[in-house]
């Protein structure tokens, strides 16, 4: 059963664990700064550059209060785009503008000068797949070029990578797999599993899952993958750990209808997600939404029989929000994943807390097999959805691992960046 706590009582129970105790809470003494490089696509007004860098040069709340325990000492930057933000903030801040991957890391010496390497390969302008419309955002190529530096210093740093490995299986296999060769603390993934959660419920580690629907909003793939990882980021707690996906299917329009009404996806739970931040879905309205040609259901059957499903829904709300059937409990489980919608986006200020505590530790906060495992559930999505719902088998996706009990923003303790 999931247990109901007050504020209070969270914050002192999470106060207890040893995990906890490993996020600097506000007026802590703060560590030693460690360098660190930045190797991104763009960094412009609302990026993740910005809103992930930027809290490392600007504090948190990006007005010049506190921040991380790290300083950004190099940018190495993939496109200029004309609102480019990287050279004035270079002059303003001091950090060195590379022109290549090894020069951020290497600061040009021809040894490694930082502790740690954030990848952010999100945004600019790339070219898509053409059968499947996927974003082919040069990941793979910076991680690649990260690992070149590494094996011609022959040291490694801990590398922490923006959202989904990569937007193909094969690469982001790849890159897990060299990773974990090399022995490099590796980190990755967006801010939903490390946002604010309403009502501040936590779900236990071990808990029996019956079944689990997440909604969503945005691009099938882009939010997608947030989508995704709000789902992850809590059926991973269920009672024996993740085992991994046995197949994805991806439905639109009728088909993705009818799947709810042949028992495939929960109705009662897509009305409890989107009833935990104030909706009210009417059977109407949810058929309306999923005749949208944006709208989609993601069908994810799993190794260990839990039915889940991703509902990407449109003109319901722009929230991500979960709904869970525990077993021997009658109601949902449910939660909204708050997003400040503005800047300084404050649920960034806790992934950068996450990456904050791998540089310092060489530890990942959280494990990257639930990214890799989103990034093969996702590329396996978009290759549904291109052939008109054709169901895949996923061997490949016999990823088990278990969860960690990193806090999330409103288990962090007192929170000086309410999203609202």
């Amino acid at each position: 059963m999931a247990v109901q706590l007050n504020r209070r009582q969270a914050l002192q129970s999470l106060a207890a664990t040893s995990v906890l105790a490993t996020v600097p809470a506000a007026g802590a003494v703060a560590r030693k700064k460690l360098p660190v490089a930045g190797v991104i696509t763009e960094y412009r007004t609302n990026s993740h550059a910005d809103v992930i860098c930027g809290k490392i040069l600007e504090g948190f709340q990006q007005d010049g209060g506190p921040g991380p325990d790290l300083e950004l000492v190099s940018l190495y930057t993939d496109q200029v785009p004309e609102n480019d933000m990287s050279r004035e903030m270079a002059r303003k801040h001091g950090f060195r503008i590379a022109s290549t991957i090894e020069e951020s890391i290497t600061l040009g010496t021809g040894t490694i000068q930082v502790a740690g390497v954030l990848s952010i390969g999100e945004h600019g302008k790339y070219p898509s797949t053409p059968d499947t419309h996927q974003q082919m955002y040069p990941r793979k190529r910076f991680f690649d070029e990260i690992i070149a530096t590494f094996k011609k210093c022959g040291s490694v740093v801990p590398v922490f990578n923006d959202k989904h490995l990569c937007y193909n299986w094969k690469d982001a296999k790849a890159m897990y797999d060299t990773a974990r060769k090399m022995k490099i603390p590796f980190m990755a993934g967006s801010s939903l599993p490390v946002a604010w959660r309403e009502p501040q419920e936590i779900l236990p580690i071990g808990s029996v899952i019956e079944e689990a629907l997440v909604m969503g909003y945005g691009g099938l793939e882009s939010y997608g993958f947030h989508m995704l990882e709000t789902l992850q980021c809590m059926v991973e707690r269920r009672e024996g750990g993740e085992t991994g996906i046995r197949s994805v299917q991806a439905l639109q329009g009728e088909s993705a209808w009818q799947a709810q009404h042949q028992g495939r996806w929960s109705g009662k739970l897509f009305k409890a997600a989107a009833e935990a931040n104030g909706q009210v879905v009417t059977e109407e309205k949810l058929r309306a939404s999923m005749m949208n040609q944006n709208a989609a259901v993601y069908l994810l059957e799993t190794r260990d029989s839990v039915k889940m499903s991703a509902v990407m829904a449109v003109n319901l709300g722009a929230q991500f929000c979960l709904a869970l059937k525990l077993k021997e409990r009658d109601e949902p489980f449910v939660s909204w994943f708050q997003l400040e919608d503005k800047k300084p986006y404050g649920h960034f200020a806790y992934l950068v807390k996450a990456i904050e505590e791998m540089v310092h530790t060489g530890h990942p906060s959280y494990p990257v097999e639930r990214t890799l495992l989103t990034t093969g559930i996702l590329d396996r999505a978009m290759h549904s959805l291109a052939s008109d719902g054709t169901a895949y088998r996923t061997p490949e996706l016999a990823i088990r691992y278990r969860p960690v009990e990193w806090p999330y923003a409103n288990q962090a303790g007192d929170n000086p960046y309410p999203c609202q």
